[in-house]
């Protein structure tokens, strides 16, 4: 799995022009299912994203997760984080997992990540999308699950 983490000081994703969820400070997963990921996969990420410490305590270091700074998370899911756009102009998406593998893949993302205690919003799976952020720093982080084991 590979996943985007977006610090943020608001985000929402809207479909058809109605936001369907949003938040405050917190931060934006964009989050890519491979094919072959496992529940080990998802744990690993959403352990990850529920204590990276990228957010500043009374000190003014990057020393709090989410959680310790009282944000929110909302992820959603994108599969174009797959695409391989090494050979010719149109990226391959081979790499990605098929969409019923993904989205049960996706939810267990969410489930795992509110199990960690923390407030999880989501996007609509395959949906068309408009996500709206504002990148706090920025602070942008990738994680790839397949290089952690």
């Amino acid at each position: 799995m590979r996943a985007v983490i977006q610090r943020v000081s608001s985000a929402s994703i809207s479909v058809e022009g109605n936001i369907i969820s949003s938040i405050g400070k917190g931060l934006l997963v964009l989050a890519g299912v491979e094919k072959g990921d496992t529940l080990e996969d998802i744990k690993y990420i959403a352990t990850k994203l529920a204590a990276l410490r990228i957010f500043y305590d009374n000190s003014g270091k990057m020393n709090l997760d989410v959680k310790e700074a009282g944000g929110k998370v909302i992820i959603v899911s994108q599969f174009t984080l797959l695409a391989d756009a090494r050979k010719g102009r149109r990226p391959s998406f081979d790499n990605a997992e098929g969409p019923d593998a993904a989205k049960r893949l996706y939810e267990e993302l969410l489930s795992e990540t509110r199990s960690l205690g923390i407030d999880t919003k989501e996007g609509a799976f395959g949906a068309h999308m408009e996500v709206a952020l504002v990148n706090d720093g920025p602070v942008t982080i990738l994680l790839d699950s397949k290089k952690a084991f």
